[in-house]
This record gives C-alpha cells, sequence and structure tokens, in this order.
C-alpha cells in the first residue's frame, strides 16, 4: 500500500521505501488535547482583549461626554490595528515560528491591556486599544496556519473550530463579567479584570502548547512575501473567502456595537450588568463554531454558509421586534449563524493554500478586522440616524454580499466541474 493509503508519509531525502509515521496531531492522538485547551484560551484571551470596552459603550460616552459614533472607536481602533498588522506579524510567524509570535503577541497585548484602565483621555483610550489590536495581531493568522501544520487535515476544521470557539468565550465572558463589574465599581476596573484574565490565558497558554514538529522556517525578504501575496489574491477562491469573511463581520460587529445602546433606551431600560449578560448568547456561538466541522460534511462548504447566512439574516429580521425575548432570539440566531460561517470559511483559506498558509490566513484576518471596523463605526453611524432598524439594514446589506458571492463560487465551481468533465 501506498503511504498516502496508510496514513503515513515518506520522508524526503530517504529510502522512499521506509515509511514515516505522520507527526501531526488528530483526535485522541498525544498532544491534541493540550493543543485544543491552550489555543482555545489563546482565543479567549483574544477576543475578550480586542472587544474588552465593547459592552462598556455607553459608560464610556458617558464617562468622556461623547456619542456613540465616538465611543466605538475603542472598537474599531483594536479591530483596526489588527487588521493593519496581522500580514506583518504572519511574515514574522513563517520565519521566527507560530509559538513563539503567538506568545510575544499575547505579551504585549496582556501588558497594554493593564494599561488601558488608566487612560485620561478618550484620545489615550482610542490609541491604546489600536496597539492593542496590533499586538494581538499576531494570534489568529499564526493560530491557523499551525493548526494546518501540525493537525490531519480530516481533524482541521473541527481544530479551527475549537479556535474560533475560544474566541467566541472570549467575547461572551468579557461582556458578562466587564458589565456586572462596571455596574458597581465603572468601566476603569471592568477593563482592568479583563486584562488580569487574560493574563492567565496567556500564560497557561505558553505553558500547554506543545512544540511545532512540522514548521519550516520561511524567508523575511519582501520580494518573497509579495509574491506569495500576490499568489493569494490572484485565487479567485480565496478572494471570495475574504470578503465572506469581511462581510460576516460587518454584521457582527455593528449588531454588538449597538445593542448596549439599544437595550439603555425605552422600552427596554436595562442596567448595566444585564446588558453584560445579554451577552452569554455567545454560548451559542461557541456551539456552532465547534461544530462547524460536522456542517461542512453533511452539506459541503457552500451548503454550510447557505445555513449561516440564512440563519444570520433572520436573526437580523427577528431582532426588529419591541420584546425582549424576541430581541434574544434575533441575537441568539445571528451569533450562531456568525460564528459558523466565520469556522467554515476560515477553515476553508487553510485548506485553500498551497503554501504560505500563514499570509493566506493574514489576508483572510485582515479582511475580518476591517469587516468588524466598517461594522462597528457604521453601524453606529446608522444607528445614530435610523435607530435599531438603520443598523439591522446595514446587516442585512453585509448578509446579502455573502449569499451573492457564494452563489457565484457555486456557479464558478459547476463550470470547473464541466471543463474538467469535457476534458
Amino acid at each position: 500500500m501506498s503511504p498516502a493509503s496508510t496514513g503515513a508519509s515518506t520522508i524526503v531525502g530517504a529510502d522512499a521505501s521506509v515509511p514515516a509515521v505522520d507527526s501531526r496531531m488528530r483526535p485522541g492522538g498525544p498532544g491534541y488535547r493540550r493543543m485544543s485547551f491552550a489555543l482555545f484560551l489563546a482565543g479567549v484571551a483574544t477576543f475578550a482583549l480586542l472587544y474588552s470596552t465593547q459592552a462598556l459603550l455607553p459608560l464610556i460616552s458617558g464617562d468622556f461626554g461623547v456619542a456613540a459614533s465616538d465611543a466605538s472607536w475603542t472598537v474599531a481602533a483594536a479591530t483596526g490595528g489588527l487588521a493593519l498588522f496581522v500580514l506583518p506579524m504572519s511574515a514574522l510567524s513563517e520565519r521566527f515560528g507560530r509559538r513563539t509570535v503567538m506568545t510575544a503577541s499575547l505579551a504585549v497585548a496582556v501588558t497594554l491591556g493593564l494599561l488601558v484602565p488608566f487612560a485620561p483621555s478618550l484620545g489615550v483610550l482610542v490609541a491604546l486599544r489600536a496597539l492593542q489590536g496590533a499586538a494581538l495581531a499576531g494570534l489568529p493568522a499564526s493560530a491557523t496556519a499551525y493548526l494546518a501544520e501540525e493537525v490531519t487535515p480530516k481533524a482541521l476544521v473541527t481544530a479551527i473550530g475549537l479556535f474560533v470557539a475560544g474566541n467566541s468565550v472570549g467575547g461572551m465572558s468579557g461582556r458578562v463579567i466587564t458589565g456586572w463589574v462596571a455596574q458597581e465599581w465603572g468601566w476603569r476596573v471592568a477593563v482592568g479584570v479583563i486584562g488580569a484574565i487574560a493574563v492567565a490565558c496567556a500564560v497557561a497558554f505558553r505553558a500547554l502548547l506543545p512544540a511545532p514538529a512540522n514548521f519550516k522556517a520561511g524567508s523575511l525578504r519582501p520580494r518573497v512575501l509579495a509574491r506569495t501575496v500576490r499568489d493569494h489574491l490572484s485565487n479567485p477562491l480565496l478572494c471570495r473567502l475574504y470578503a465572506i469573511g469581511a462581510l460576516f463581520m460587518t454584521v457582527f460587529g455593528g449588531v454588538y456595537t449597538v445593542i448596549g445602546y439599544r437595550l439603555t433606551e425605552a422600552p427596554f431600560s436595562l442596567p448595566q450588568g444585564i446588558i453584560g449578560s445579554i451577552f452569554l448568547v455567545y454560548l451559542v456561538g461557541t456551539v456552532s463554531a465547534s461544530t462547524a466541522g460536522r456542517l461542512v460534511g453533511r452539506m459541503g462548504r457552500r451548503g454550510a454558509l447557505y445555513a449561516a447566512g440564512g440563519t444570520t439574516a433572520a436573526g437580523l429580521l427577528v431582532s426588529l421586534a419591541g420584546s425582549l425575548p424576541l430581541v434574544l432570539l434575533g441575537l441568539v440566531l445571528i451569533t450562531g449563524g456568525f460564528f459558523a460561517g466565520h469556522a467554515v470559511a476560515s477553515s476553508a483559506v487553510s485548506k485553500t493554500a498551497a503554501h504560505g498558509r500563514a499570509q493566506a490566513s493574514a489576508l483572510y484576518q485582515s479582511a475580518y478586522y476591517v469587516g468588524s471596523s466598517a461594522g462597528s463605526t457604521v453601524g453606529a453611524i446608522a444607528f445614530h440616524s435610523g435607530g435599531w432598524a438603520g443598523t439591522v439594514g446595514v446587516g442585512l446589506l453585509a448578509v446579502l454580499g455573502v449569499v451573492t458571492i457564494t452563489v457565484f463560487g457555486t456557479r464558478a465551481a459547476r463550470v470547473q466541474r464541466r471543463l474538467t468533465t469535457a476534458a
């Protein structure tokens, strides 16, 4: 039997007749649980820090005397910083290793997180958040590249889904904790608590993550990086996946930036602690992201994307109701659809890229967080001018974009199959 049929690989440069055991991790194998938990914790720290101010925007607005659109920059600056620096950070991970870059990124980000509570003005707060986002840029692309190299292909969607699930837990716990802490002691103490939690996650991550067994150092030469990026941007499938990630995150960023303002107003008039608890619906995202692999197995990648987009759109429409239970149901559907779509699209990027996986993932993450920044800003502006219906309108346009791109991809795949059959 061939190495492919037995699950073994052949050592390059050795006797081709001598098989080598595939060193990549698989569910139930050595190191897989440690790796999964370590990257889960990295995901928790990343989203908890990145969106630590999102549930606190009404309090930040009141403290500095600014409008929602101004306060929303504390979120947009962080996601924008990540979007700008994720590609350079991915290049560093190609040269110095995934684990090294992820560890350094977390160390800088948690240090800045402990400084954020002492920001004397909105301008300083926004600047610190931008730096924090830039530091966190070393996590997402490096993590997905690490998984693509260290995990067997069949387990890749599930492994990335667990990392994305960590994102959802971090986003949820950060908002819930900050909501209740801020209600008693203010937003500054709340973000300080998140910083301390992130420190614990960073320490545990570094202690648990197995050393890479399949990493091969690449080049830092700008010409090589530019050629790799050009190759990825000339791949139609990758470009479609980048656009899908950005559009899904436009919905999510807009909804969760504005929802706190909506729930503080009539007819809801909820206190900050209760508003923070609303983010428990992120647990739905934890489930949908971690089960994305099974969804793809049943429906295929494009079918899973249609399902995720349809669920998100349904949630947006349901959230227009004036009833709190229906608003919560809408958030559940939006969250489940978003995290499923994100897990499917991000894992497809890692599978599609034949080389330069860190750069391919970095381009996805860059587009994804540009979508977050755009959603936070445009969603807040739409809310200011048209209320919650304006924010929902922005989200529905983004979902329409996802569906349109997926339809185009489906047709392109059919044409390619016909051409292949004819040949």
